[in-house]
């Protein structure tokens, strides 16, 4: 009986230690299927903030984007405001050559609005332009000095005839150059 009670005892210890083992067992399976999908959760949260992140980045993207296309849009507008003031400033200069000399103000107000034109595509007074201007005043003063009887008609005739020549030499480094097209 003693080997009956033994066997029957140890029988039941082996039963109940295998039977804590598959509740461990279980028990740790359960626990390691909450922590993976705690570690998938952690992951979900990166990837959204990683998303966040790069929402956050194209929209300072498109803000830098846009505050460059203002500035680009600014400049444009400042551009175009300088070309109106110059060309603003050659046709009143031109107005005030034509009263200055009668005859020449056909030639000097010809090349002064194509100067005009020309400035907003090329910078600068053309070579016919300062031409024309420098023999124009040149001229004037030497009509002036060589006719002493009536210095106003040497001016005057001097005037048309250095515009004249000024332009045609000015208008022919603008051809050289390639400003003009012959």
């Amino acid at each position: 009986m003693k080997n009956l009670f033994l066997t029957g005892a140890s029988i039941i210890l082996l039963l109940s230690s295998c039977n804590k083992d598959e509740k461990v067992q279980a028990a740790s399976l359960e626990q390691q299927k909450l922590d993976y999908q705690a570690r998938q959760i952690d992951i979900e949260k990166q990837k959204l903030a990683i998303e966040k992140e790069k929402i956050n980045f194209e929209r300072q993207k498109d803000s830098l984007n846009k505050v460059e296309e203002e500035k680009e849009a600014e400049r444009k507008a400042e551009a175009n405001r300088v070309a109106r003031k110059s060309s603003r400033r050659s046709s009143s200069s031109s107005s005030s050559r034509s009263v200055a000399s009668n005859s020449s103000s056909s030639g000097s107000s010809g090349s002064s609005s194509s100067a005009g034109t020309t400035a907003t595509q090329k910078k600068g007074w053309s070579s016919a332009a300062k031409g024309t201007v420098i023999g124009t005043v040149g001229g004037a003063a030497a009509g002036a000095i060589i006719s002493k009887k009536n210095p106003g008609l040497g001016a005057v005739i001097g005037g048309v005839a250095g515009g004249a020549t000024g332009y045609t030499i000015g208008r022919a480094n603008d051809r050289k150059t390639g400003r003009v097209q012959k």
